[in-house]
């Protein structure tokens, strides 16, 4: 049997970062949210309750535990204090190698030598970064995607030296916090559901790039076809075009392939800081979208 985890350590209070800890709150763990940026960690508290109030509204979580699934949390900008007594730390930093594998070899001093180390990361595999510690059995990739209470899963992915028992102990708190573990059988950049995603992302993108379409009527036939409550462009506004430019940057990096670059519509968003929902505008201008309104099914592009 598996030793469970009571101390859970989350690196990174950006959106992945407060949900991650929440759902582990929410799962009944006593969590320390960390990040370096004071003004992110003040942040974070408006997000987290505003992220609850979703989860409860979706019946996700109960309002009379509201208060107490939010105490569980507590914030620090000092990264040994975050980790010192941690049994699994998550990291959700920036989609960026470098900074990742620095901050794993700050966790790895830092912490107990029988921490489980994980990597949020949604494309760049575990593998990357074992180096930069000395515990490659206690890493592995542990990505979620968002809102974490609507899409309960998270998928699993061994480093080249990762062991069962790490695997094993990381599938049943996972479990334990109502998200369906899925393991990746082999190293895959991008891992199983963003290797799906990539490729409609990527389509979506040439398509507006190449003039074939507009932003609105992408998402229209997307929408209409697939019965989703948004389109691809819409949802990478709310993902962030600069985390998606940093995804496709990473894919571009380890195939050399010109088409795997991020199309220009991408890069010029970013130049103008269009960054999607978080800036205001990015495809869509916020906080009111078209692709929200009642008619917007019911219209084309002029």
């Amino acid at each position: 049997m598996t030793q469970p985890f009571n101390r859970i350590a989350v690196i990174g209070s950006g959106f992945m970062g407060n949900q991650i800890a929440l759902q582990c709150a929410a799962g009944g763990n006593s969590v320390c949210l960390h990040d370096a940026r004071e003004v992110a960690l003040e942040n974070s508290v408006v997000c987290l309750s505003e992220f609850l109030d979703r989860m409860i509204d979706d019946g996700c979580a109960v309002a009379d535990q509201r208060q107490s699934i939010l105490d569980r949390i507590r914030r620090t900008s000092a990264l040994a204090e975050a980790v010192t007594d941690a049994d699994l730390v998550i990291e959700a930093v920036r989609e960026d190698l470098a900074v990742k594998r620095d901050v794993f070899h700050q966790l790895d001093e830092l912490c107990p030598r029988d921490t489980i180390l994980a990597t949020n990361s949604s494309s760049i595999r575990v593998s990357r970064i074992e180096s930069a510690t000395k515990r490659p059995g206690k890493l592995l990739n542990t990505h979620f995607v968002q809102p974490i209470w609507k899409h309960p899963f998270v998928e699993l992915m061994r480093g080249s030296s990762t062991s069962d028992e790490t695997i094993l102990a990381v599938q049943s708190f996972m479990t334990s916090i109502g998200v369906i573990p899925v393991l990746v059988r082999k190293p895959s950049t991008g891992f199983i559901f963003n290797r799906i995603w990539r490729a409609v992302k990527k389509e979506a993108l040439k398509v507006v790039d190449q003039g074939i379409a507009t932003v609105e009527d992408v998402d229209r036939t997307w929408m209409i076809q697939m019965e989703t409550p948004m389109g691809p462009l819409a949802m990478m506004d709310i993902i962030g075009l600069d985390v998606v430019r940093d995804i496709e940057l990473v894919y571009h990096e380890e195939s050399g392939d010109p088409a795997d670059a991020p199309p220009q519509v991408l890069l010029d968003k970013i130049a103008a800081g269009h960054l999607g929902v978080k800036t205001g505008q990015g495809f869509y201008a916020y906080p009111d979208p078209v692709w929200l309104s009642s008619d917007f099914l019911r219209q084309a592009s002029p």
